[in-house]
Protein backbone atom coordinates (compact mmCIF):
# COMPACT_ATOMS: atom_id res chain seq x y z
CA UNK A 1 0.00 0.00 0.00
CA UNK A 2 2.66 2.32 0.56
CA UNK A 3 4.52 2.02 -2.49
CA UNK A 4 1.28 3.42 -4.33
CA UNK A 5 1.54 6.66 -2.07
CA UNK A 6 3.08 9.54 -3.38
CA UNK A 7 7.11 10.53 -2.32
CA UNK A 8 6.95 14.34 -0.54
CA UNK A 9 9.97 14.29 1.60
CA UNK A 10 10.48 17.98 1.76
CA UNK A 11 12.07 19.75 4.35
CA UNK A 12 12.32 23.79 5.62
CA UNK A 13 15.69 23.52 5.04
CA UNK A 14 15.59 22.14 1.62
CA UNK A 15 12.90 24.94 0.94
CA UNK A 16 14.70 28.04 2.14
CA UNK A 17 18.16 26.65 0.04
CA UNK A 18 16.40 26.92 -3.04
CA UNK A 19 14.75 30.11 -2.16
CA UNK A 20 18.14 32.20 -2.94
CA UNK A 21 21.54 32.73 -1.26
CA UNK A 22 20.35 35.98 0.51
CA UNK A 23 18.53 33.07 3.25
CA UNK A 24 22.20 31.49 3.87
CA UNK A 25 24.23 34.73 4.06
CA UNK A 26 24.90 35.07 7.97
CA UNK A 27 22.99 37.24 10.07
CA UNK A 28 25.06 40.67 10.41
CA UNK A 29 23.93 40.37 14.15
CA UNK A 30 25.79 37.15 14.74
CA UNK A 31 29.09 39.20 14.26
CA UNK A 32 28.24 41.15 17.17
CA UNK A 33 27.66 37.99 19.16
CA UNK A 34 31.32 36.90 17.21
CA UNK A 35 32.82 40.05 18.97
CA UNK A 36 31.65 39.74 22.37
CA UNK A 37 32.95 36.24 22.58
CA UNK A 38 35.95 36.43 21.28
CA UNK A 39 36.64 39.38 24.08
CA UNK A 40 35.73 36.61 26.67
CA UNK A 41 37.76 33.87 25.00
CA UNK A 42 40.44 36.68 25.83
CA UNK A 43 39.94 37.10 29.38
CA UNK A 44 38.78 34.17 30.46
CA UNK A 45 42.37 32.83 29.46
CA UNK A 46 44.19 35.83 30.80
CA UNK A 47 42.70 34.56 33.71
CA UNK A 48 42.93 30.65 32.99
CA UNK A 49 46.56 30.19 31.21
CA UNK A 50 48.41 33.05 33.17
CA UNK A 51 47.45 33.24 36.79
CA UNK A 52 49.61 31.16 38.03
CA UNK A 53 52.47 32.88 36.62
CA UNK A 54 51.38 35.93 37.51
CA UNK A 55 51.02 34.89 40.96
CA UNK A 56 54.74 33.44 41.39
CA UNK A 57 56.37 35.46 39.46
CA UNK A 58 54.99 39.08 40.24
CA UNK A 59 53.01 38.61 43.63
CA UNK A 60 55.47 36.78 45.19
CA UNK A 61 53.54 33.48 46.23
CA UNK A 62 54.14 30.30 46.07
CA UNK A 63 53.22 27.30 43.68
CA UNK A 64 50.61 26.20 46.52
CA UNK A 65 49.50 29.56 46.59
CA UNK A 66 49.40 30.08 42.83
CA UNK A 67 47.50 26.58 41.90
CA UNK A 68 44.71 27.72 44.54
CA UNK A 69 44.34 30.89 42.63
CA UNK A 70 43.36 29.02 39.61
CA UNK A 71 41.49 26.72 41.52
CA UNK A 72 39.52 29.78 43.38
CA UNK A 73 39.15 30.86 39.27
CA UNK A 74 37.52 27.74 37.80
CA UNK A 75 35.66 26.85 41.05
CA UNK A 76 33.81 30.09 40.65
CA UNK A 77 32.90 29.58 37.49
CA UNK A 78 31.19 26.89 38.00
CA UNK A 79 29.43 28.34 41.21
CA UNK A 80 28.59 31.31 39.66
CA UNK A 81 26.95 29.82 36.89
CA UNK A 82 24.94 28.01 39.20
CA UNK A 83 24.64 30.75 41.25
CA UNK A 84 23.20 32.91 38.04
CA UNK A 85 21.13 30.29 36.84
CA UNK A 86 19.25 29.71 40.03
CA UNK A 87 18.86 33.73 40.78
CA UNK A 88 17.04 33.84 37.11
CA UNK A 89 13.80 34.00 38.62
CA UNK A 90 14.47 37.28 40.17
CA UNK A 91 17.55 38.97 38.60
CA UNK A 92 16.65 38.75 34.55
CA UNK A 93 19.55 37.39 32.54
CA UNK A 94 19.78 40.23 30.24
CA UNK A 95 21.02 42.55 33.58
CA UNK A 96 23.17 39.69 34.66
CA UNK A 97 24.89 39.71 31.27
CA UNK A 98 25.63 43.48 31.27
CA UNK A 99 27.27 43.88 34.85
CA UNK A 100 29.67 40.78 34.59
CA UNK A 101 31.53 42.06 32.43
CA UNK A 102 32.30 45.38 34.72
CA UNK A 103 33.17 43.16 37.38
CA UNK A 104 36.04 41.61 34.74
CA UNK A 105 37.26 45.10 34.25
CA UNK A 106 37.73 45.91 37.94
CA UNK A 107 39.62 42.45 38.15
CA UNK A 108 42.04 42.74 35.69
CA UNK A 109 42.72 46.38 36.82
CA UNK A 110 42.82 45.28 40.51
CA UNK A 111 45.48 42.48 39.11
CA UNK A 112 47.68 44.93 37.36
CA UNK A 113 48.10 46.89 40.15
CA UNK A 114 48.31 44.39 43.23
CA UNK A 115 51.99 45.02 44.92
CA UNK A 116 54.25 41.93 45.49
CA UNK A 117 53.71 40.27 48.20
CA UNK A 118 49.88 40.48 48.00
CA UNK A 119 49.41 37.05 47.19
CA UNK A 120 46.50 36.50 49.50
CA UNK A 121 44.46 39.69 47.51
CA UNK A 122 45.92 37.72 44.11
CA UNK A 123 43.55 34.86 45.13
CA UNK A 124 40.37 36.70 45.95
CA UNK A 125 40.74 39.18 43.18
CA UNK A 126 41.00 35.86 40.52
CA UNK A 127 38.24 34.28 42.46
CA UNK A 128 35.93 37.47 41.54
CA UNK A 129 37.19 36.77 37.98
CA UNK A 130 35.73 33.64 37.86
CA UNK A 131 32.46 35.08 39.12
CA UNK A 132 32.98 37.73 36.34
CA UNK A 133 33.33 35.23 33.69
CA UNK A 134 30.80 32.35 34.85
CA UNK A 135 27.53 33.40 33.19
CA UNK A 136 29.12 35.16 30.05
CA UNK A 137 29.35 31.90 27.70
CA UNK A 138 26.38 30.15 28.44
CA UNK A 139 24.10 33.14 28.05
CA UNK A 140 25.97 34.20 24.76
CA UNK A 141 24.89 30.80 23.37
CA UNK A 142 21.19 30.97 24.80
CA UNK A 143 20.74 34.59 23.91
CA UNK A 144 22.17 33.32 20.00
CA UNK A 145 20.30 30.11 19.50
CA UNK A 146 17.22 32.35 20.81
CA UNK A 147 17.28 35.27 18.36
CA UNK A 148 19.47 33.98 15.37
CA UNK A 149 16.91 31.68 14.24
CA UNK A 150 18.19 32.06 10.53
CA UNK A 151 21.22 29.84 11.55
CA UNK A 152 20.01 27.81 14.84
CA UNK A 153 21.94 25.14 13.72
CA UNK A 154 25.01 26.76 13.48
CA UNK A 155 24.89 28.85 16.18
CA UNK A 156 26.77 27.04 18.82
CA UNK A 157 29.13 26.03 17.11
CA UNK A 158 29.88 29.65 15.51
CA UNK A 159 30.31 31.38 18.84
CA UNK A 160 32.76 28.27 20.03
CA UNK A 161 34.80 28.99 16.94
CA UNK A 162 35.25 32.95 18.05
CA UNK A 163 35.45 31.87 21.91
CA UNK A 164 38.62 29.63 20.88
CA UNK A 165 40.42 32.50 18.76
CA UNK A 166 39.90 35.09 21.51
CA UNK A 167 41.32 31.51 23.76
CA UNK A 168 44.11 31.39 21.08
CA UNK A 169 45.33 35.20 20.75
CA UNK A 170 45.26 35.30 24.59
CA UNK A 171 47.29 31.60 25.00
CA UNK A 172 49.79 32.69 22.12
CA UNK A 173 49.99 36.33 22.28
CA UNK A 174 50.94 36.99 25.89
CA UNK A 175 54.55 35.77 25.36
CA UNK A 176 55.64 37.74 22.61
CA UNK A 177 54.24 41.05 24.51
CA UNK A 178 56.40 39.61 27.29
CA UNK A 179 59.31 38.74 24.62
CA UNK A 180 59.07 42.49 23.97
CA UNK A 181 59.56 44.00 27.62
CA UNK A 182 55.64 44.82 28.91
CA UNK A 183 55.61 42.70 32.10
CA UNK A 184 52.87 40.35 32.74
CA UNK A 185 51.13 42.37 35.21
CA UNK A 186 50.85 45.34 32.82
CA UNK A 187 49.41 42.99 30.25
CA UNK A 188 46.39 42.09 32.97
CA UNK A 189 46.04 45.89 33.30
CA UNK A 190 45.59 46.19 29.39
CA UNK A 191 43.61 43.85 29.05
CA UNK A 192 40.85 45.73 30.90
CA UNK A 193 40.24 47.47 27.73
CA UNK A 194 39.52 44.15 26.01
CA UNK A 195 36.72 43.75 29.10
CA UNK A 196 35.37 47.24 28.45
CA UNK A 197 34.78 46.59 24.97
CA UNK A 198 32.99 43.60 25.98
CA UNK A 199 31.33 45.14 28.62
CA UNK A 200 29.71 47.79 25.64
CA UNK A 201 28.97 44.58 23.07
CA UNK A 202 27.28 43.41 26.28
CA UNK A 203 24.75 46.11 25.58
CA UNK A 204 24.09 45.30 21.93
CA UNK A 205 24.32 41.61 22.57
CA UNK A 206 21.50 41.64 25.46
CA UNK A 207 19.33 44.60 24.01
CA UNK A 208 15.62 44.65 25.30
CA UNK A 209 13.60 42.66 23.06
CA UNK A 210 9.96 44.42 22.23
CA UNK A 211 7.24 42.99 24.33
CA UNK A 212 4.70 40.68 22.38
CA UNK A 213 1.28 43.26 21.46
CA UNK A 214 -1.76 42.07 22.87
CA UNK A 215 -4.57 41.04 20.78
CA UNK A 216 -7.37 43.96 19.95
CA UNK A 217 -10.77 43.00 21.87
CA UNK A 218 -12.14 42.13 18.40
CA UNK A 219 -9.60 39.21 17.78
CA UNK A 220 -10.67 37.73 21.71
CA UNK A 221 -14.12 38.16 20.68
CA UNK A 222 -13.64 36.31 17.74
CA UNK A 223 -12.26 33.33 19.43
Amino acid sequence: MSMRLPLQARTEAAVDARSGRQRRRVPGRFWVYAAFVTCYGICETMNGNWSELEMTKQLGGSATQASLALATFWGMVTVGRVVFAAAGRWLPERITYRILPFVLVVTFLLTGHLPAGSAVAGIVVFGLAGLGCSALLPLTISFGEEELTAMVSAVTGGIIAFYQLGYGIAAFGVGPLQSAGIGLSAIFGGTAIVAVAMAGLSFLVARSRPSAQPEPPAAEEAR
